[in-house]
C-alpha cells in the first residue's frame, strides 16, 4: 500500500512539474509578441503582458474556490481547455481583423486584430492563473512543506525556466528583425506548439491519478480568506509576490526592448537571445537550488539572492553604456549581461516566497494560494509602470523601480517571513 502511494506521488510530482513548464511557455510569449505590436502601436508593447497578468486579479480567488469545490485535477483540466481557447484567439488575430478599424488611442487608429490578440492574452491569463493555483500548493504538499516542499517547487521551476528560455529565443528566430511587415503570423508556429502541448497535457492529466490534499475544513471561502489573512507573514508574502512577478517579467522584457530598439540588423533576434539568457540563468539557479534546498533554509537562500540581485542591478545602472563587448558581431553594452545574470537570483524567489508565506497555514493553504494568484497581477502592472518610466527616463533608469522591489523582498526574507501568529488553529 505504501509503495502504491509512493508511485502515485511520483506520477503526481512529474505531472505538476510538466504543468509548471507549460505556464512559462505561455506567459513568456508576451515580450516577443509585444515587440511586434509595439512596432505598429508604440503604446501597445506591454499590453498583451498586462492583459495576461490582469486576468490573475479576476481569477486568483475563484481558482482557490475551484480547488475547494472540484479538486486539483479537475481544476487543472479546466485550465488547459481555457488555455487552448486563449491561444486559438491569438492565432485568429494573425489572420483576421488587420484591415478592420476598431477605434483609436491617442489619435492612432487601432485595427480589430489587436483587440482579438488582447482578448486571447487575457483568456490565457485565466489558464496560467488556474494552473499556478494547482501546482504550487500541490508540490509544496507532496514535499511535506518546509525545505523539502521548496525543493520540489524549485524542481518544477527548473522546467519552467527551460521553456521560458526557449520561448523568446524561438520567437526571435522566427521574427529576426521587427519591421513594418512583421505580424503575428510570423510567430504562429509558437501558438500551434502551445495548443498541441496543452492538448497533450490534458490527456496526460486526465489519465493519471493526482492525490487530492486534505488540509482540513476551513469553512466557506470567505471564512478561509479571512483566516488566511490573519497571518502577518502571509500578508507580507502576498505583497512580496506582487513585486516579485513584476521583477521576473520586467527585467527580461525591458532588456529585450532595450536591445531591440538599438535598431541594428537582427536586433530583435539578439534581444530575444539575451532575454532568453536571463531565463537560462533562472534555469541554472533553480536546478542548483534543487540540490541545496533540502539542506539550506529558504530564508537563507532568499536573503543571499536578494542582496546579490540588488548589486547586479546597481552595476547595470551605473556601468556606462560605452562599456561594451562584441556579441554576435555587434557591440552590446556590458550592462545587459548584468541584467541577464539577475536570473540566477530571481530563480528561487517564486518558490521561496510561496514556501515562506504559507508555512504553518494548514487548512488555510488553498485560500492563501488563491490570494497569491490574485496578486500575480503585479507581473502586468509593474512592468507597465516600468515601461511608463522608461519612456521618460530611458530603459536603464527604469530599473530603479526593480531595485526598490527587490529591496522589499530582502526585507520580507529577513524579517517579514517570520510566523508571529502560531496561536491561530490551523487543523
Amino acid at each position: 500500500m505504501t509503495q502504491t502511494k509512493s508511485n502515485s506521488n511520483i506520477v503526481a510530482i512529474i505531472t505538476m512539474c510538466f504543468i509548471f513548464a507549460m505556464i512559462s511557455f505561455v506567459t513568456n510569449m508576451g515580450a516577443p509578441f509585444g515587440n511586434i505590436w509595439g512596432f505598429k502601436y508604440d503604446f501597445a508593447a506591454s499590453w498583451g503582458n498586462l492583459m495576461n497578468f490582469t486576468a490573475y486579479l479576476f481569477m486568483g480567488i475563484p481558482s482557490g474556490l475551484l480547488l475547494k469545490k472540484i479538486g486539483y485535477k479537475k481544476t487543472a483540466l479546466a485550465a488547459l481547455i481555457v488555455g487552448i481557447i486563449g491561444l486559438a484567439l491569438q492565432y485568429v488575430s494573425s489572420i483576421y481583423g488587420d484591415d478592420i478599424a476598431a477605434g483609436s488611442y491617442n489619435g492612432t487608429p487601432i485595427a480589430l486584430n489587436l483587440y482579438i490578440y488582447l482578448l486571447g492574452a487575457f483568456i490565457c491569463g485565466f489558464c496560467v492563473c488556474m494552473l499556478n493555483t494547482v501546482v504550487n500548493p500541490m508540490l509544496n504538499m507532496l514535499g511535506g512543506g518546509g525545505n523539502k516542499g521548496n525543493q520540489l517547487i524549485q524542481i518544477g521551476g527548473t522546467l519552467n525556466s527551460l521553456t521560458a528560455t526557449l520561448t523568446p529565443m524561438l520567437a526571435g528566430i522566427l521574427v529576426g528583425t521587427v519591421t513594418a511587415n512583421t505580424s503575428m503570423s510570423d510567430v504562429s508556429p509558437l501558438l500551434f506548439i502551445g495548443m498541441a502541448v496543452f492538448a497533450i497535457s490534458f490527456c496526460i492529466i486526465y489519465f493519471v491519478t493526482i492525490p487530492e490534499p486534505n488540509f482540513g475544513d476551513s469553512g466557506s471561502l470567505m471564512d478561509s480568506m479571512k483566516g488566511a489573512l490573519r497571518f502577518r507573514h502571509l500578508v507580507l508574502g502576498v505583497i512580496a509576490i506582487f513585486f516579485y512577478v513584476g521583477i521576473e517579467i520586467g527585467i527580461p522584457m525591458h532588456l529585450n526592448f532595450y536591445v531591440t530598439n538599438m535598431g541594428f540588423e537582427g536586433s530583435a533576434a539578439i534581444g530575444g537571445t539575451l532575454a532568453a539568457s536571463y531565463w537560462f540563468m533562472m534555469l541554472i539557479g533553480r536546478f542548483s537550488s534543487t540540490f541545496i534546498s533540502g539542506k539550506v533554509s529558504t530564508k537563507a537562500q532568499m536573503t543571499v539572492v536578494s542582496t546579490v540581485a540588488i548589486c547586479l542591478l546597481l552595476a547595470a545602472i551605473f556601468v556606462p553604456e560605452s562599456v561594451a563587448t562584441e556579441f554576435k558581431g555587434h557591440d552590446i553594452p556590458v550592462k545587459v549581461f548584468f541584467l541577464a545574470a539577475c536570473g540566477l537570483c530571481t530563480s528561487i524567489m517564486w518558490g521561496g516566497i510561496f514556501n515562506l508565506a504559507v508555512e504553518g497555514l494548514g487548512k488555510y493553504t488553498e485560500a492563501a494560494s488563491g490570494i497569491f494568484m490574485t496578486m500575480v497581477i503585479g507581473g502586468g502592472l509593474m512592468p507597465t509602470l516600468q515601461s511608463t518610466i522608461a519612456k521618460s527616463t530611458g530603459y536603464i533608469a527604469s530599473y530603479w523601480l526593480v531595485v526598490a522591489m527587490v529591496a522589499y523582498i530582502l526585507f520580507f526574507s529577513l524579517i517579514g517571513s517570520k510566523n508571529v501568529n502560531k496561536d491561530i488553529p490551523v487543523d
